[in-house]
């Protein structure tokens, strides 16, 4: 599928998760910088880290919680590439369900971290430059219905 103008964000290789060996690798994110991240946001609203769920196959991202007196907040973190997003609840998928960034957020941003936005994550794909997807990740995409940047960068395809 190629994408003609109105292009918002250009997905790189390893976006969805899936790689081919003859690329090599899919880059990782620091998960330590992640952990500090988390750390830094929570003494910024006075609350504590929760539980941090590493991302596991077929996820393609990080869960982790910060509890304050108010409830918890869901941070999502692609084990790719330095994104984070935002839920109300776990979830080993997403398509819709962002929440926006809260006001501190810039934890994550100050740690060298993209924060993408709820609107942002709602983005139709014929409004992401999604060349760089294969045959193979057009089938899961089509499979599983997915509309979004969001679910796109936060799923668990198999």
């Amino acid at each position: 599928m190629v994408n003609e103008g109105n292009i918002g964000f250009t997905l790189p290789r390893g976006a969805t998760g899936f790689f081919r060996p003859k690329d090599g690798p899919l880059p990782k994110t620091d998960l330590r910088a992640f952990r500090a991240a988390l750390y830094a946001a929570a003494r910024v609203i006075g609350g504590e880290v929760g539980e941090v769920e590493e991302q596991a196959h077929p996820r393609t991202f990080h869960t982790a919680a910060i509890v304050t007196r108010a409830g918890e907040n869901m941070v999502l973190c692609h084990a790719h590439h330095p994104w984070i997003a935002f839920a109300q609840t776990r979830r080993d998928w997403y398509g819709e369900e962002f929440l926006a960034p809260p006001p501190w957020a810039h934890a994550f941003t100050d740690a060298g971290f993209v924060v993408l936005g709820c609107e942002q994550l709602a983005t139709p794909l014929s409004h992401v430059d999604t060349s760089v997807l294969t045959q193979g990740e057009w089938r899961e995409v089509r499979f599983y219905g997915i509309t979004t940047l969001g679910g796109v960068l936060f799923n668990a395809w198999d």
